[in-house]
């Protein structure tokens, strides 16, 4: 008799559940929401604003569907479009301009089904329709931007050092210092390799001069710096999209993809994508005669009354319209802790920013400085700090009273005002979303008529081991769809393609299973030792060629990009999910057919012609 012993039974149970659990929310579709989210860690989106927006929405007589917090964001779902795009207007009046307010499309499963994870997979570009945009990063822009923080870094460094030279000019990728003697130049070159590793330097003794280039490996870490700035500071700027889902990836050494499905208004996106911040260092008023002037609707000439948003809520700051400093002059910004311990935010500047921030602080010790970002026609107040003393060697550090969030938050504002190197649009597509919608039909239909096709020759063909085959199949495209929804995976065409091709190997194997046991049948093997035979024989054919297949898969995964690294994932996951149905899930039905029957005369597997039948 073929029987499996208790533990495969209930492996094979136990995935089924968990397949139909994880495939169930892809059948719910989705629903209209409102998603709130803050761009600062200092301000959270908590319980606190879940009520705010719970007691504006009752003000309004608007009922949400559901309201919960979901990570770092607040999501409210309503029944229809309209109900959503009045509640928006009514959360933006209520939160203010602290918070970003998207619309969003969530899912509909129930809550039940969220609570164990069990999410619908995200849609591509090309299903949901949105636009892409390559973007190419200008390498030389960034190098020229480090050469020219180089030379202002050499310049200050000899200059605290006491050394003296002549000229310091950049000839392309190489800077050259010129010395007076022997001994000055043996005194550069120490300092120099001690402050500025990333840089190699060549002595010439008899003209004393000193040569310095980039070296290899800081060339690349220049690039690749540049690159993920950029990337960090497009997703910060796509949040204003309400984008449930973007693509923003590296596609080779200075390229970056970005895809935003659901975004047709391809004129807002390249705005946000190309937009540029500014940061402004100005003075702080603080002679509370002009401030409360100010306050009461009289500002001073050359002064302008701004907000200052703090964790204590916004307060009013008067500040000279005069800039002192811009943020071109900053080269990085980064969180830190001061000399006691508390959290600061640590700024490089350039060697213009650097003499300006020395003479600036110098002549207002005492006085509150501001920084300023300023973003489409917006102004902000990221930090006033006190000086305390003449800041020089361009680099500043600015403390106070702030948490480790807070800082975290100015260091990026600082940086990622702007972007790190400039980018220009090489590509641009944009894919609408009825576009989107029949690309699914389509790839929906396909597929069902493929399985259809599948499933009719082989019931025809093999009869009971047919239909077998058939329901084995139906459970491997169940589990498939159950691990893109559990690693939340992005469908695209090509995973649809994908999906179809996985149905034609893993029949194969079944196809593979059933002749071998038709070839038992015909040599005299009894029923239940064909069944035998025929499925650990044809083990091995089935497992060489699916791992020569998985190699493939892999490198595709490996090397590919884009749409052949989505094709590669669903590819290689469609192999695993056959093996396991064509092999083990398909042999346990057969088991509970026939494998129950002590006596078994004859086995439904289609036509089974012996060799006698053949002469005749």
């Amino acid at each position: 008799m073929n029987r499996y012993p208790l533990w495969k039974y209930l492996v094979i149970v136990v995935a089924l559940i968990v397949s139909a659990l994880y495939t169930l929310p892809n059948f719910y579709g989705e629903t209209p929401a409102v998603q709130i989210s803050s761009t600062r860690q200092s301000m959270p989106v908590d319980t606190t604003v879940m009520e705010r927006v719970e007691g504006a929405l009752k003000a309004h007589q608007i009922t949400p569907d559901g309201v919960y917090l979901d990570g770092g964001s607040l999501k409210v779902r309503f029944k229809d479009t309209d109900v959503q795009i009045k509640a928006r207007d009514v959360i933006e009046q209520a939160l203010g301009d602290n918070y970003i307010i998207a619309l969003n499309l969530l899912s509909a499963s129930p809550q039940w089904l969220a609570k164990i994870h069990a999410n619908p997979m995200f849609l591509g570009l090309d299903l949901r329709g949105g636009v892409h945009f390559l973007l190419e990063v200008d390498m030389k822009a960034a190098l020229d931007k480090t050469m020219e923080r180089y030379a202002g870094d050499i310049r200050r460094e000899l200059k605290d050092k006491k050394i003296r030279y002549g000229t310091l000019r950049r000839d392309g990728d190489t800077l050259t210092v010129q010395l007076r003697d022997q001994e000055t130049l043996a005194a550069a070159e120490k300092a120099i390799v001690r402050t500025l590793p990333g840089l190699t330097l060549k002595a010439d003794d008899a003209n004393y001069t000193l040569k310095l280039a980039l070296k290899p490996e800081e060339i690349t870490r220049i690039e690749s710096d540049a690159v993920k700035q950029n990337i960090t500071t497009l997703h910060n700027r796509v949040n204003e999209l309400g984008v449930a889902e973007p693509v923003i990836q590296q596609a080779g050494p200075n390229r970056i993809v970005v895809q935003l499905p659901g975004v047709q208004d391809t004129a807002k996106a390249k705005d946000i994508l190309g937009r540029t911040a500014t940061l402004q260092v100005r003075m702080v008023e603080d002679d509370p005669g002009k401030v409360n002037d100010a306050i009461a609707g009289n500002v001073p000439m050359g002064y302008e009354l701004l907000d200052e948003l703090t964790p204590r809520g916004p307060s009013k700051i008067l500040v000279k319209k005069d800039v002192e400093l811009t943020g071109d002059n900053i080269n990085d910004a980064q969180p830190t802790f001061d000399e006691n311990g508390a959290p600061a935010v640590s700024i490089n500047l350039d060697s213009t920013g650097a003499g300006i921030f020395r003479q600036v602080t110098a002549e207002n010790i005492g006085r509150r400085m501001a920084m300023i970002l300023v973003e489409k026609g917006k102004t902000e107040v990221v930090t006033a700090p006190v000086i305390r003393s003449e800041i020089g060697g361009g680099r500043v550090q600015i403390s106070g009273s702030m948490n480790s969030a807070e800082a975290n938050d100015t260091a990026l504002l600082l940086r990622a005002g702007s972007l790190a190197a400039p980018m220009q649009i090489i590509e641009e597509r944009t894919v609408g979303p009825s576009l989107g919608k029949e690309n699914i039909e389509k790839g929906f239909h396909s597929t069902l008529w493929g399985f259809a096709a599948i499933a009719v020759f082989m019931v025809i063909y093999y009869r009971v081991f047919g239909l077998i085959s058939v329901l084995s199949l139906g459970v491997n495209v169940l589990m498939l769809v159950a691990l893109l929804s559990m690693l939340q995976a992005t469908l695209t065409l090509p995973g649809i393609a994908a999906i179809a091709l996985t149905l034609g190997m893993a029949i194969d194997a079944n196809v593979l299973i059933n002749e071998r046991v038709r070839e038992e049948l015909r040599n005299g093997m009894p029923p239940q030792s064909a069944i035998q035979a025929g499925y650990s024989h044809a083990w091995a054919t089935i497992l060489d060629s699916n791992v020569t297949t998985m190699i493939a898969g892999l490198a595709l995964l490996i090397f590919g990009s884009g749409p052949v690294r989505g094709f590669a994932v669903v590819h290689c996951l469609g192999i695993l999910t056959s093996m396991f149905s064509a092999v083990l899930v398909s042999r346990g039905f057969v088991n509970l057919w026939y494998g129950r029957r002590r006596r078994l005369s004859s086995i439904s597997v289609g036509q089974v012609w012996k060799p006698e039948q053949e002469a005749k």
